[in-house]
């Protein structure tokens, strides 16, 4: 009694106190408790109680369902009737309401189903039970549909903790009793007021039905009321469910195809085709409308195959959809949005041509279907562009709407793609710029010009620019000579710019007599001083149009960088920000690339001046103390420039001389800010690129650069040293000329590391650190193993990735993973034989521990999503060691308790483990892991003991000095 007062009180405190602090620790003691055994009778106690108030009741209702979900397995066998009496008596109690309540506790009836034999229910399952119990109390009618209703939901929820084995079987019964459910179903159409209930009730028992034939469910009495229902505004929402369900069913994979379920589909069809007009009809309800539209696109997505021959009555189905697709309603109109992209599709698609006699016949069908759909999708393009544009109360919207609007032009854009497909970008073009001339030719003819009509026509025709051929000859030119006499309004301005960066393609094979670019340039430095996103979009097609029309740039380079400098400065009223200004950065960086290269390397000179003059005057105005105390900010803007610059000027020797020239300046930022993060990692984000793009004309920079890196990385452990040398091991891993100072760096940075990472408490405090010192381990092996493997640091490195095999981080995780797989794989490999013998005497003294924490991570110590990464891993122990793993693995299986997995789930495992061993399907091992998993993790009392059994040890080890 005093543990429900103190529920009561708890519930009280959550529901209605006003301190927020009390409300969470209200909740989260209320959370512990529905984890303790006391929660059963507690909850249930409440459940019975006539005093109990709604929200005791709703509570208590989704603990006792919890309960039975997920820790049955908690109760001794002979409880089973004692509940399901308990449940049954309070779905009885609820039949009434409250329906919340009553629908925990048709759950909870549910999941106690799925934990318990058919035999438990009096032999024939559950709905037969239910079959008898409704005869015996018609006057329950209403709990029962409930119960009948989530039956089918829950025969395959994984909250249920059940076997897997389990589930399949329970999947399988409550399938075989389907015949019975309709029929219970069928003898309660005749109660009116229970005819909602029914027909949802049958929509979700046809989601787990299989193999009834199309002419026997074309007949079905629970079919024909549904379709009946359609016209009731009451019950038009479960009427559509159940048609929506029909339409799935009639194109399942285990439905036997078109032909076979004909005589249902020409039942559905034409029924669904008499609701078009209600979508046009302005007194419907907005919430029937949009059910009635989820019909149509329903219907169209499911017969998209039927619908492409392009028959007669495939197109009255594609008046509709584009009915639906004229909608003014967005969440309407989007409905029918992937039915015309899985048509494109299938138009444009060649093997959906392929039952035909030969290529050319297919072909000749192809282009028929493609001219019958042609004024469809040119419809399409006219009735979506439009929803792109901008809001007259833009400004006042939510940031929330904001994002909903970004949705929605993304989402047609998408569509116009499509079209396309289907229209070729010649002729989308064509409506569209049309579109773009009558929007213009309003705005001038009017004093109080509306540019979101242009703005958004435009918008649309930079959508479609990758599928505009650049030989286009007739519209671009006339786009482009219009984008000057834009009105220059800020957002109007932001997507000119974006469109001229989307045809910089089209802008380099433009005929030069055209003389298309110097205006275009003048509207993109425009772009830069106008505002904020203006000056972005204009910076990206900069970036994009230096890109694809850098020769034409190359007698212009005083001009762009006159622009870079002044945008850089932040002088000129440019307002672009910097990580904006990285794209004009890339920009110049791609027209240096195709200069000479006495050219080249005075502009990269002259790109790098205003970051180097900078860093150089911090450096030489602070001093050494001082320059501690400066903003990292203040140097990265100008490192990350270089780092871009480095990045993206393909001259190696060019960027090796730059980077030597400079070397004296980054090496005062190493030698004064080491321990900073930030600094660092942009730092050696810069020399990382010189190295890639430099690779073997670094010279000496590179040995002093090494040196810099290991002195700094013995004392602050910074772990972007270790990305910079991953870089370094991959250019230069292979080099016989850099074997000793390649070993010595090994040596010194993975000994540093395994000091750092002792236990799984320090990967879990720095897993950066984890991170990149085993993507760095795995670069050495595959690039110079022959210096990784017989190093001295190699045993403390694999006993280092055992330790923090289980760290929850997922990056780190998949290093360590990675990295120990790929010991693996190279000991088994033709190439990997001379490191064999060394890799054998590290692996097999901690092969069994090894194996133990594998498994451990597969059966709950790491998350589900890492599965395939483990699996990898024993799959490649397995194959390199054979029968010792399973040796192994029966070692650590042992140590589980068999309340958790039994003798059978055991053998089965290993049987497979065997299996793999021996070579033979190694896919097998794949999925009789998954189902150990799920068996390991099907609640939480059985994955702690799981874990309790396996990983009761915490690793340690010496770390090579």
């Amino acid at each position: 009694m005093d543990l429900q007062n103190t529920v009561k009180e708890a519930l009280n405190a959550l529901y209605h106190h006003p301190d927020d602090a009390v409300r969470a620790q209200a909740d989260r003691w209320l959370q512990d408790f529905q984890h303790s055994i006391d929660a059963w009778q507690v909850a249930d106690n409440f459940l019975h109680d006539a005093n109990s108030n709604i929200e005791t009741l709703i509570f208590c209702s989704q603990t006792l369902r919890s309960k039975v979900q997920r820790d049955f397995e908690e109760l001794p066998s002979e409880a089973f009737r004692p509940l399901r009496d308990s449940l049954y008596t309070l779905l009885k109690k609820l039949s009434k309401g409250p329906p919340k309540v009553r629908t925990q506790i048709s759950i909870a009836v549910a999941a106690l189903a799925v934990h318990v034999s058919v035999e438990d229910w009096g032999g024939g399952g559950i709905v037969n039970w239910v079959s008898e119990e409704m005869k015996s109390h018609p006057e329950y009618i209403p709990s029962f549909l409930e119960l009948l209703t989530v039956l089918p939901q829950e025969a395959s929820s994984y909250k249920i903790a059940v076997r897997p084995e389990r589930r399949r079987q329970f999947e399988k019964e409550i399938s075989s009793s389907a015949e019975v459910a309709f029929g219970l179903l069928t003898a309660c159409l005749g109660f009116e007021e229970f005819r909602e209930q029914v027909l949802e009730s049958f929509a979700s028992w046809l989601r787990l039905s299989h193999g009834i034939p199309a002419s026997s469910l074309a007949s079905h009495p629970l079919v024909h009321a549904a379709l009946s229902s359609l016209d009731s505004e009451q019950l038009l929402e479960p009427a559509v469910n159940v048609i929506s369900e029909l339409i799935h069913y009639s194109v399942a994979r285990s439905s036997g195809g078109f032909s076979a379920q004909m005589p249902l589909i020409q039942l559905l069809v034409p029924r669904v085709m008499g609701l078009k007009d209600q979508l046009r009809d302005s007194s419907k309800d907005e919430e029937d409308v949009k059910a009635i539209a989820r019909l149509f696109a329903d219907m169209g997505d499911s017969y998209v195959e039927l619908i492409a021959t392009g028959s007669d009555e495939s197109m009255l189905i594609i008046q509709a959809l584009l009915e639906v697709a004229s909608h003014p309603d967005y969440d309407i109109s989007s409905m029918t949005y992937n039915f015309w992209h899985h048509l494109q599709v299938n138009l444009t698609r060649r093997d959906s041509y392929s039952s035909y006699s030969s290529e050319a016949s297919g072909e000749e069908e192809r282009n028929r279907r493609l001219q019958v759909f042609r004024p469809s999708f040119e419809m399409l393009v006219s009735l979506v562009s439009y929803r792109v544009e901008y809001p007259q109360d833009y400004q006042n919207l939510s940031e929330e709407d904001h994002k909903d609007f970004k949705h929605i032009r993304y989402a047609v854009s998408d569509i116009l793609v499509d079209a396309t497909a289907v229209l070729g970008g010649e002729l989308t073009l064509k409506i569209l710029f049309m579109k773009l001339v009558q929007a213009v030719g309003n705005c001038s003819s009017n004093e109080n010009c509306k540019w979101q009509p242009v703005e958004a026509a435009l918008y649309c025709i930079q959508a479609i620019a990758k599928s505009v051929s650049t030989q286009e000859a007739e519209i671009m030119p006339q786009v482009m000579t219009l984008l000057p006499k834009l009105p220059c309004q800020p957002r109007l301005l932001q997507t000119v710019c974006s469109t001229i960066g989307a045809y910089s393609k089209w802008i380099n094979a433009a005929p030069i007599e055209l003389a298309i670019l110097p205006p275009l340039v003048d509207i993109l430095t425009r772009g830069m001083s106008t505002s904020e996103d203006s000056s972005a979009a204009a910076a990206i097609a900069f970036k994009y149009i230096c890109e694809d029309c850098s020769k034409q740039f190359s007698g212009s380079l005083d001009g762009l960088f006159r622009i870079y400098h002044i945008a850089v400065s932040g002088e000129g009223g440019y307002k672009i920000s910097v990580d904006d200004s990285m794209h004009l950065v890339e920009a110049l960086s791609v027209v240096i690339t195709e200069l000479p290269p006495e050219h080249a390397k005075k502009a990269l000179e002259l790109v790098c001046l205003p970051s180097v003059s900078s860093l150089q005057q911090e450096i030489t105005a602070q001093g050494g103390v001082a320059m501690q105390q400066l903003p990292a900010r203040q140097l990265t803007m100008h490192i990350d420039r270089l780092a871009c610059i480095f990045r993206n000027v393909d001259l190696p020797e060019v960027v090796a001389d730059a980077i030597q020239k400079f070397w004296p300046i980054f090496k005062s930022i190493f030698d004064h800010r080491a321990w900073d993060m930030r600094a660092m990692e942009s730092l050696c984000r810069a020399c990382k690129y010189a190295v890639k793009t430099s690779g073997r004309y670094m010279g000496i920079t590179i040995g002093v650069m090494l040196e810099e890196v290991q002195a700094l990385y013995r004392q602050h452990s910074q772990p972007c040293f270790l990305y910079l040398s991953s870089e370094v091991i991959k250019i230069f891993g292979s080099d016989p000329s850099c074997a000793n100072y390649l070993g010595s760096l090994i040596e010194a940075l993975f000994s540093h590391t395994t000091k750092l990472l002792m236990t799984i408490k320090d990967f879990t405090e720095r897993p950066d650190i984890a991170d990149d010192c085993f993507l760095l381990a795995s670069r050495c092996i595959r690039y110079c193993p022959h210096l990784f493997i017989p190093s001295s640091v190699f045993p403390s490195l694999i006993d280092c990735s055992m330790i923090g095999a289980t760290i929850q981080h997922r990056d780190a995780c998949k290093s360590i993973l990675t990295f120990l797989s790929d010991v693996l794989d190279l000991a088994n490999s033709s190439a990997g034989e001379k490191y064999r013998s060394i890799i054998d005497g590290v692996v097999l003294p901690r092969g069994a521990t090894l194996t133990r924490i594998l498994i451990a991570s597969l059966t709950g110590a790491l998350p589900s999503s890492r599965l395939e990464e483990v699996s990898y891993v024993l799959l490649a122990l397995t194959r390199t060691y054979g029968m010792k793993v399973l040796e192994w693995a029966k070692g650590s299986l042992s140590l589980i308790p068999s309340a958790a997995i039994t003798e059978v789930e055991s053998a089965s495992f290993l049987q497979a483990l065997s299996n793999a061993a021996s070579g033979s399907n190694t896919s097998a091992l794949t999925d009789t892991l998954e189902e150990l998993s799920d068996v390991c993790r099907r609640n939480r009392k059985v994955q702690e003991i799981v874990q309790g059994a396996l990983m009761p040890l915490d690793l340690h080890f010496t770390a090579v000095t």
